[in-house]
Order: C-alpha cells, then sequence, then structure tokens
C-alpha cells in the first residue's frame, strides 16, 4: 500500500522510518515532510492545516493509510474528512481530539469517571480567575483551555505571578482563541513519566512507559519546550505500578467512553505525576508524542502497520506487540535560543557518521546540504542494554554532529535524586 504521514516534526520521521520497515507498504509520502523523511518518503508540500489539500493528496495518490502526527489537524476534524471521502486514517475524529484540545473537556470527563488528576476549576473571566487564584496554595498551575504549541502552561510560584499567567491568557490573548478558557490546577508533587496507549474505543494497548525533559536546561531549569529528550523505560515504572496505571486510569477511560458514546480510535497519551497518592493525569493527548516516538519506535519490534489497523478497525484485542527489551535514549539537538528566538537556515554536518538514528525535527535541504528550519532541529536517539549504554550511545554521536550555536541538554536520563 501507499502509507501518507501527515506532519513534518521529529515524530513524523519516526514514523515514517517505521512505516518503511513494514512488508505492507511500498510507498511513503509524507506531508509536509523534512530532510530526514525525504531520505524515505516523497515530501509534498501540503500544510498540516491544509485539510482539502490532504484530502485531495490522499485521493489522487489513492493512499491505504494515513497516520495524522500534530495535534491540530486531529482538532480541525481531518480524521474525519478523510473517513467521509472513504480513506483509512489512524488518529481520533475531531469530537474525540477534544480530550487534548480542551483540557477543561478532559478534566471533566475525568471526574465523572473517577480518573485520578488534580483539583481543578476553569474560567472564561479574568477577575473571577484572579479572586479565585487570590485565596489558593502555591505552586499554582494556569493552563490555557485549547492547544497553545505545548507553550500554554505556567507553574506560578505565587499569586503575582499566577495573576501575570491569567492576564496573558484572558486579558492580552496571547495564546489566542486557545486562551479564551483557563484551568486553575493544584500543584502536583512527584516525578513524571509518559504512557502511550492504543485505544479503540473498547480496548487498549498499552506501550512501554518514557520519561520526557520539557525544561530547556540542565536541572530541569529554563521555560518549558516541547521536549528536550526522552529515555524508555523511564526507570520509574515498575510492574506493579503498570498494573495500576492500567487499572485506575485506561481501564476507567475506556468505560467513560462507552457510558459517554465517544468513540475514541487512536492514540492515549496521558502525562502522569506519580504522586505519593499513586499515579494522577497531568494531562491528555491524543496523538503520538513528540519526541516520546523517538524513543518508543526504535523498540517496536512488531510490524507498526498492524498495530493502527487492528486500532482503526476496532480489534486490538486481537493483537499483541514484541518490544525490544534494551533501553532507548533520545537527545534533542537544538537552535541557540530555543524556545525563544532563534537563527535557521544553518548548515547541518556530520548526520552520516554520527553512528545513531537521527529524527530530523527542524530541517529542510538547500542543494546538497541539510540546513536547520526550526527550534527543535534533531533528535539523535541510541539502544543500548541498559539506560546508562543508551545515554552513553546518544551523547557519543550528539558530539559528532556540528551545526553552529547548537543546544542541548547534559543530563537526559539522568538518575533521579535520592
Amino acid at each position: 500500500m501507499t502509507a501518507l504521514v501527515v506532519g513534518g516534526g521529529g515524530r513524523e520521521h519516526a514514523l515514517v522510518w517505521k512505516l518503511a520497515q513494514s512488508p505492507r507498504v511500498d510507498r511513503i509520502l509524507c506531508a509536509p515532510g523534512n530532510a530526514g523523511t525525504a531520505a524515505l518518503a516523497e515530501n509534498v508540500p501540503v500544510k498540516t492545516t491544509d485539510l482539502d489539500g490532504i484530502v485531495d493528496l490522499a485521493r489522487r495518490e489513492k493512499v491505504g493509510l494515513v497516520v495524522v502526527g500534530p495535534d491540530d489537524p486531529l482538532a480541525a476534524g481531518l480524521v474525519d474528512r478523510l473517513q467521509a471521502a472513504g480513506i483509512r486514517a489512524f488518529g481520533p475524529s475531531a469530537s474525540a481530539a477534544r480530550f487534548e484540545a480542551s483540557k477543561s473537556f478532559a478534566k471533566d470527563f475525568m471526574r465523572r469517571h473517577g480518573i485520578p488528576t488534580a483539583a481543578a476549576e476553569k474560567f472564561t473571566d479574568f477577575e473571577s480567575a484572579r479572586a479565585y487564584a487570590r485565596g489558593q496554595n502555591y505552586p499554582l498551575v494556569i493552563k490555557a483551555d485549547g492547544l497553545a504549541l505545548g507553550k500554554g502552561v505556567t507553574i506560578a510560584e505565587d499569586f503575582p505571578a499566577a495573576e501575570r499567567a491569567l492576564s496573558e491568557a484572558l486579558v492580552e490573548k496571547i495564546f489566542g482563541d486557545a486562551g479564551n478558557t483557563v484551568v486553575i490546577e493544584e500543584f502536583l508533587s512527584g516525578r513524571e513519566c509518559s504512557v502511550h496507549a492504543l485505544v479503540d474505543g473498547h480496548s487498549w494497548l498499552m506501550f512501554p512507559d518514557a520519561r520526557d525533559h520539557k525544561r530547556a536546561l540542565d536541572g530541569d531549569r529554563g521555560p518549558n519546550t516541547g521536549g528536550m529528550g526522552t529515555l524508555s523505560p523511564s526507570g520509574r515504572v515498575d510492574d506493579a505500578l503498570r498494573a495500576r496505571i492500567e487499572k485506575e486510569i485506561l481501564a476507567p477511560f475506556v468505560r467513560g467512553l462507552k457510558e459517554d458514546g465517544i468513540d475514541f480510535r487512536g492514540m492515549l497519551f496521558p502525562g502522569l505525576m506519580l504522586t505519593a497518592d499513586g499515579p494522577k493525569v497531568l494531562e491528555f493527548n491524543a496523538r503520538f508524542g513528540d519526541p516520546e516516538t523517538q524513543v518508543l519506535l526504535p523498540r517496536l519490534k512488531s510490524d507498526l502497520v498492524d498495530l493502527l489497523e487492528a486500532t482503526i478497525d476496532a480489534r486490538l484485542d486481537s493483537v499483541r506487540a514484541e518490544w525490544d527489551p534494551r533501553a532507548a535514549c533520545c537527545v534533542v539537538m537544538a537552535s541557540g535560543g530555543y524556545p525563544g528566538g532563534y537563527k535557521t537556515g544553518v548548515s547541518v554536518d556530520g548526520l552520516d557518521s554520527c553512528g545513531a538514528l537521527v529524527f530530523h525535527a527542524g530541517t529542510r535541504r538547500e542543494g546538497d546540504r541539510v540546513v536547520t528550519s526550526g527550534g527543535r532541529v534533531l533528535g539523535v536517539a541510541a539502544l543500548g542494554h541498559t539506560a546508562a549504554d543508551a545515554i552513553q550511545s546518544a551523547y557519543g554521536a550528539v558530539r559528532r554532529i556540528r551545526f553552529d550555536n547548537a543546544a542541548w541538554r547534559t543530563d537526559i536520563g539522568s538518575p533521579d535524586p535520592a
């Protein structure tokens, strides 16, 4: 079949890389793609938000499976449009994508169905939100309700910081419509981990856990980013905790779908806080994580197409996934200044001789050169028999890749403090 991957980041490069290993796929398109996907797929210059263009492309090229990477086209209803055109597509409908597109929708769902999460209230009015925040304990978490490119969350250490965050969202509108509603949450203490599970509306297939590093600087300092690196397994989830996550989060999620009449078929990606009281959901995402995908797919030994199609057809209970027992680490190399301002068009060297899997995120081709085109440029990934081996291999490759003003964290996968 011909497969189409929608998106142009590191997650999409990893999806293209894995689909290319399937004997069921003989041609891959990627819209719009990047310099990395171009080595495995035909890049097509169609934006992820151009729903008409993507549907036309899939119809014209007789695509057998569309895999939607980013959150925006899912929330806009791309999968609905593709299915209406008779094209098989992986990802939730617009209605089901609300678990990510609206934090208040997700929070209300969790309350109804007993899924452990932080206490929270939602507001559309600045003065009401400000009055509520004044009486709360700190730190406090302020979240824009909608999709804000991973930048709509503020951890306010005191009331003035909360007041600023509320003003930015509700008065200054720095997040646009995504900030018309804000969710104010209690701050949860503990250790974070990421969980991925394919969900077909009736059953689920849980992937190995992973650990993301969101802050820009070592020691979890600096501004939040889209993710500076990942490790899988996280080293934070044993068999007993995994069983508890399935029992307390995934099982009630699927029961809630049935009770509420929500047809969710896609990837559920809850970010979790492992608290003293057990795992609690920080947020739901409705697609593959980035850069979590860059460590999960290298560990997947099964055919990804089989798993995605079982999800679409609501027969996940009939398939199994086989996983490489080795650990995987991914270190993100970013443009200096990210997540603030940064320069693009910078030549990248050393890619062919670095000795690791390199997933392109913000790159493009200019003639024979690969140049930077975004904030997160590359995800450099490696497998190892232990976490330490994987980390060492990934960082060894990072040191062999060169571009001016490259930035990366040096502590991805570092052990938790005692």
